[in-house]
């Protein structure tokens, strides 16, 4: 039997039993627990091959092919899961910029940060950024892509400020921790890399980081912000 045949039966096995054990005891006859009358010592002698009705298969051979399969089937998942931007007729640029964006955010290989200017329900200035990789694990943006809610800054996002009541709230996020002590502005260090964040339209946003004003029909300003770490993984 060459190489492929062999990890073919292995598949087959490991696909069929969920455990090793099970596996063992498949291969277990009456007869044998008759005469031999220890279910372990059972399985020991079909592990090593002097009893059994089938293939031989040694339990880190099985125990490693179990694993790999499961690691491919997620990772398959993983692949085939649909972003939640796809298929979605976006007329908006902030939309569509969020939409191309999406699934660089979601496995980490961009981190995007998102300030927002515009009025809230009741009419209020607000204005915030928000750590879109961040808001992506924890809420589900059907709802802004399909245009049913409009994406805003919350008072958990990195930073929030209302405009009226002149209420300022600022949140480390897992991605980001903000510095917002420094006199000459609001900074985001972003914590894979340690690379300083500077959202100042004055001066370079820093290393690996660019800044891109979105022409919207949604809000009075947006601003992206995309830092692509470089810290080795």
């Amino acid at each position: 039997m060459d190489r492929d045949e062999g990890l073919t039966a292995v598949d087959n096995i490991v696909t069929q039993f969920n455990t090793y054990e099970d596996f063992l005891d498949s291969q277990i006859t009456t007869v044998d627990l008759y005469y031999l009358e220890d279910e372990g010592l059972a399985r020991q002698l079909v592990e090593l091959g002097y009893r059994g009705t089938g293939e031989v298969v040694k339990r880190e051979d099985f125990e490693a092919r179990k694993a790999a399969l499961e690691i491919a089937r997620l990772a398959e998942r993983t692949q085939k899961k649909t972003l939640t931007s796809a298929g979605k007729d976006l007329q908006d640029n902030f939309l569509k910029a969020l939409a191309v964006r999406e699934e660089d955010n979601r496995n980490g290989k961009v981190s995007t940060v998102i300030f927002i200017r515009d009025r809230n329900s009741h009419g209020q200035e607000i204005s915030g950024y928000i750590d879109y990789a961040h808001r992506l694990k924890i809420e589900d943006f059907e709802v802004y892509f399909s245009g049913k809610r409009r994406l805003l800054p919350k008072p958990t996002d990195m930073s929030f400020y209302n405009w009226d009541s002149h209420t300022a709230v600022w949140n480390s996020t897992p991605n980001y921790q903000v510095i917002a002590d420094n006199p000459e502005g609001l900074l985001f260090k972003y914590k894979r890399d340690r690379k300083i964040l500077n959202v100042d339209p004055k001066v370079s946003p820093g290393d690996n980081s660019t800044r891109t004003p979105i022409q919207t029909e949604l809000y009075i300003q947006a601003v992206i912000f995309d830092h692509i770490s470089r810290r080795k993984t």
